[in-house]
This record gives C-alpha cells, sequence and structure tokens, in this order.
C-alpha cells in the first residue's frame, strides 16, 4: 500500500487547495461558545466535577430527533439515553458519547407498571469518596412521570449498572403519592456536608401560586433507596427542573416556574406571609430557595430569579447551578442550533423542541447563598485554561466543527445502534470524516520553543489540513495517510509556525472511509518516521486508566489512549493522556 506522508509549506499548501471542494458551514457561531455542542441536541443539565473537569450530562433530544426522521416536534418519549460531555478549559468538549439506560434497566420489573422503564429524562448526577478509598458515582433520571431511577459505577462515565429492579421513587413511594397531576420527576441531588444524600422531585402541579407538587427526602448511605417520608418544598409558582445545592452549611433548592396568572394581591399577601420582599417571578424563570433544615417546610425562603426564560426557541427551561475550579456556572437549554439549522434550511421549520446545552458564568456569594440574575447569551464562556497540544487529544473534543454530526460519533466495539452509540463500551470513541469536514479546538499553548512534530491517529485514505482558521489562506501543515486498519501518522512542522496560542482547526481536505481518533504535537522532531513519546524525568508515573476511569492493572491487554495518573516534580498528581502500547506494564 502506497502511504504518502509530507508536511508542506503554507504557501503551496495553500495553493493545492484551492482546486479543492469548500469545506463544510459552521452552524455554531463560530467564535461562540454556545451552545457546547454543534452536533448533539440535548437539554436538561446535570453536572459534577471530577479530577480537574467538568461533567456534563443531560437529556438525549437528540435521541428522538433520529427517531423522528429529523423533523418534527420534540415528544420525548424515544429519549432512552444520557449524553455526556466533559471540559476542563469551558471552551472545548469532550463528547463521550451516550449512557444507554434502555439496555441498562432491560431487567426491571413491569409489574407494577409505574415502577418499570420507559424513559429517560433531566439526569442529576453526584460523587463520592468511600471510608476504603474507593469511588461511587449515582446517577438519577426521571422515567417519565411515574417516578425517579438511579444507575451507579465506579467513573463519571461508567459503565453504569442498575442497582435496583425498579424506580427509587415512584407512586407508592411515602410522600409522593400521586395527587391530581402532580409528578414524581425531575430529580436533584447533593451530599451535604455531614455526606449525607438528599434528593428532590416533582412537578406539573396545579396552576397555580403555590402547587405543592415540589417534594425533598433524605437517602440512605447507599444512595440508592429513601430514608422516610418525602416532604413538600412550598416552592412558589413551582412547575419542574429540581436541583439542589449546599453552601456555607444551607441548602439551595433551585427550580423552573409555572405559567399561573401572576396576582398581585396574592403574591403581597404571600410575601407578607413569608416576611420576604423580593419581586414576584415572571413564567417559566428559574428560581431559587434556601433552608437550613431541609425536612422543616417552614424553613424554605423564597429568594427570587436568578435564570430568565432562555428563549432561544424553546418553550421550557431548566438549569443547574455548578461550582468548577472555584467558580459557579449557570448550565442550561434553549435551541439555538435547532435555530440555525432551520435558517440554513438543514431541517424544516416546523420541527421544535430539539434543544442544546449552554452554560454561562454565576456569580454566586455562598456565605448569603445570593445568586445573581444570570443573562444567557451564545457566547458563553470564558477559557480558564489553554489547551496543551502536547499531551493526547481525543478527536471528539472540539469547540466547534463543521460536517459532523451525531451519528458520525463512533465506538471501537462493533454492532453499536446510532440511538446510543455505545458507551457502556469501555473504548475510545472517534469520528467518522468525510471530505471538507472539520473540527476545531481553541487555544492550543504551543509556547516560545514551538512544537517540531504532529501525529494523527486515523484509518481511511485522505488528507488533513491543520489550519489557524477556516480560510485555505492559513494552512500550517499538512499529512496523507492511507490504510484501512487504525495507524499513527507522523511528520515534522515548523517550530516557528507552531509557536505560541492559536485556535486549531483539524479540515479534511479529502476523505474516503475516514475515522478521526486522536492527535498529539510534540516538541521534538520525528525519530525515523516516529513520533517522539518521552516522559519528563520530573514526573513519577503511578496508575493507568482507561478513558472510562478504569484501572488498568499490570499486563493488561489494552491498546489505544489511555489516562496516566501521576505525580509532578511538586508532588501534585495531575493526569493526561497517552498511546498504550499492547500490554499495560
Amino acid at each position: 500500500m502506497h502511504i504518502r506522508i509530507m508536511a508542506m509549506a503554507t504557501l503551496v499548501a495553500a495553493s493545492i487547495h484551492l482546486s479543492s471542494q469548500t469545506i463544510e458551514k459552521n452552524y455554531k457561531g463560530l467564535n461562540d461558545g454556545n451552545p457546547i455542542s454543534a452536533n448533539v441536541f440535548c437539554a436538561d443539565p446535570t453536572a459534577l466535577e471530577y479530577n480537574g473537569r467538568l461533567y456534563v450530562y443531560g437529556s438525549n433530544d437528540h435521541q428522538q430527533f433520529i427517531k423522528n426522521g429529523k423533523k418534527g416536534e420534540n415528544t420525548y418519549g424515544e429519549i432512552k439515553s444520557i449524553v455526556v460531555f466533559s471540559t476542563d478549559d469551558m471552551v472545548n468538549w469532550t463528547f463521550h458519547g451516550t449512557i444507554d439506560t434502555k439496555k441498562i434497566c432491560s431487567n426491571w420489573t413491569t409489574n407494577p407498571w409505574y415502577q418499570g422503564y420507559g424513559v429517560s429524562w433531566a439526569p442529576s448526577v453526584v460523587w463520592r469518596t468511600k471510608e476504603d478509598g474507593t469511588e461511587e458515582f449515582f446517577l438519577y433520571f426521571c422515567n417519565s412521570s411515574h417516578g425517579v431511577g438511579v444507575l451507579k459505577a465506579n467513573s463519571p462515565v461508567g459503565p453504569w449498572k442498575s442497582p435496583l429492579s425498579r424506580l427509587m421513587i415512584h407512586y407508592d413511594t411515602s410522600g409522593a403519592n400521586r395527587i391530581g397531576t402532580n409528578a414524581n420527576f425531575d430529580p436533584g441531588v447533593v451530599i451535604d456536608e455531614n455526606g449525607i444524600g438528599w434528593i428532590s422531585f416533582g412537578g406539573l402541579g396545579p396552576s397555580r401560586i403555590m402547587p405543592d407538587a415540589a417534594r425533598i427526602v433524605k437517602l440512605k448511605s447507599s444512595m440508592t433507596a429513601v430514608d422516610g417520608a418525602a416532604v413538600k418544598i412550598p416552592a412558589p409558582y413551582h412547575f419542574e427542573a429540581n436541583e439542589l445545592n449546599v453552601m456555607d452549611g444551607k441548602f439551595v433548592y433551585t427550580y423552573c416556574s409555572n405559567w399561573a396568572e401572576r396576582k398581585d394581591s396574592e403574591w403581597n399577601a404571600y410575601k407578607k406571609e413569608k416576611g420576604i420582599s423580593v419581586s414576584k417571578p415572571n413564567t417559566c424563570t428559574m428560581c431559587y430557595m434556601v433552608s437550613d433544615n431541609p425536612t422543616n417546610p417552614d424553613s424554605w425562603v423564597y429568594k427570587g430569579v436568578y435564570g430568565p426564560h432562555p428563549g432561544m426557541g424553546t418553550n421550557n427551561n431548566h438549569s443547574h447551578l455548578q461550582k468548577f475550579q472555584g467558580n459557579y456556572y449557570y448550565i442550561y437549554h434553549g435551541a439555538p442550533l435547532m435555530q440555525s439549522w432551520q435558517n440554513a434550511g438543514l431541517i424544516d421549520s416546523k420541527t421544535s423542541i430539539f434543544r442544546s446545552i449552554c452554560v454561562n458564568k454565576a456569580t454566586v456569594n455562598e456565605s448569603t447563598q445570593r445568586i445573581s440574575t444570570v443573562t444567557p447569551n451564545l457566547t458563553g464562556c470564558t477559557a480558564i485554561k489553554n489547551l496543551d497540544p502536547y499531551t493526547l487529544q481525543e478527536a471528539e473534543t472540539m469547540a466547534n466543527c463543521g460536517g459532523v454530526m451525531y451519528e458520525d460519533y463512533k465506538n471501537i466495539k462493533t454492532n453499536t445502534k446510532v440511538s446510543t452509540l455505545g458507551n457502556d463500551a469501555s473504548e475510545n470513541m472517534y469520528i467518522k470524516m468525510k471530505a471538507g469536514a472539520w473540527t476545531l479546538v481553541r487555544n492550543a499553548d504551543f509556547g516560545e520553543e514551538g512544537a517540531k512534530s504532529f501525529m494523527l491517529r486515523v484509518k481511511g485514505t485522505g488528507k488533513l489540513e491543520i489550519r489557524f482558521s477556516k480560510s485555505s489562506r492559513d494552512i500550517k501543515a499538512t499529512i496523507e495517510f492511507a490504510s484501512a486498519d487504525w495507524k499513527d501518522y507522523t511528520i515534522d512542522v515548523d517550530p516557528e509556525a507552531f509557536k505560541g496560542k492559536h485556535s486549531l482547526y483539524f479540515v479534511f481536505d479529502e476523505a474516503d472511509k475516514v475515522q478521526f481518533d486522536a492527535w498529539q504535537f510534540s516538541h521534538e522532531p520525528a525519530i525515523n518516521g516516529i513520533f517522539p513519546i518521552s516522559t519528563p524525568a520530573a514526573d513519577k508515573p503511578t496508575v493507568l486508566f482507561d478513558l472510562n476511569g478504569h484501572r488498568l492493572t499490570s499486563g493488561t491487554p489494552y491498546r489505544g489512549v489511555v489516562i496516566e495518573q501521576y505525580q509532578d516534580g511538586n508532588g501534585k498528581t495531575r493526569s493526561r493522556k497517552r498511546l498504550s502500547a499492547n500490554t499495560v506494564h
């Protein structure tokens, strides 16, 4: 097989490109941070911080989109999986695929019917370290209006298992009995400062100032069973989207308000009764309450609105307030990607309510539990750190893309379904790239020394251009490849070009059956065509994990990308990605 590997000067590469096809358009604003994904419809976000990364989970609207034939209304009935993204810089997001709840919960009871599995919406997630040092992750989701299910894992991306054979909360749960139109859904979970788990849930109550549909209950130490009866949270104009935080020893409960008529007389009477002076919330806004004794309904104090109706083409609201690296972020959904696709004629104008997760920074005073009102926008967040191009990066890490769709993400495991992506498998993901398709990462910091070589992990036949912008006049290196199997291709690059901080566009100018898996730069030139991988002398490797966070023991057969956890010269525990040989040593 003839394989050509080469680097071209910018001018020569640009002139060659003039005869090739136009690259794919971007439908997320080129300079925007929101939504976090340019190709995956997802909603109802929740999040956790783990090992220096922010993991965001959401309802998989895209599964319904595909089931609908990419048209029509999102009826939510085919959402049977949960999406997972993560970031460590707030601008470049890694798509980890989906959690296949339908498969995981396939053995759930069907008697009584309302304790069985149907769908998975609006997740909430939490993790803890046990006394023996092991870590546990718990993911809760609502099964339509019937109740709340729970999954368990030992890493933030699984594999997930169901510790129960039915819903954890359902119509027979004490304090959660169905009354009128009340629904046992939209869970919000938190572990308090004493290590005790709590979960809030409920919604869809009567359209009035006090629907009495919000609930909270303590969890047993297992985190998979309730401890006692659920009690009411007297949340004014409550509708759905429950979440919990703990700040300075107090519980902060957030929720979405309903569409009930706001009568001044009712609100004034409520304010007088509660001794508060805040304004009544507008419809479909994110509100919050504070308590130091969550099981006492009289202890909850309404504090106001912290998130407006997002607009952006959606008629509902759901958010999560998450602390990450010392700052709070408002994670919510809108439908800007759907609107962009409609404006471009990619989907029918009658397609509706396919949402996207967005993030904006929030201002929170933990000592007073005051949350300033957030203004959602497409600009999104400012990067909190630069991307390290000298660390192995997954292809599915990006700030934007063109020509890449949800169904283009694949897992190494065979026979995976488009609707689930097979994220229950403990393997790396990759992306199908067609001619003209591209991905973008921001703030790649090459430093003053500059990069001298580049490695591409790929299979198929094609040509990759590395650019600093979408323009064909900004090509900095080109690499050609041809292989039916996974192969690492290495080229030397000009360190004067790859110096300082840049956005990187990976443009596949030519592509035939191309699968894009990973990339990395090095300070050192290639050695006999082989990419130089070195471990700094000051670093002390400790343990290796696969990309799902499972520890790889000595002698484990494993080839591909691994996460190496090590101590740097200052004794600080850090982690990085690298390629592994066939066997972990």
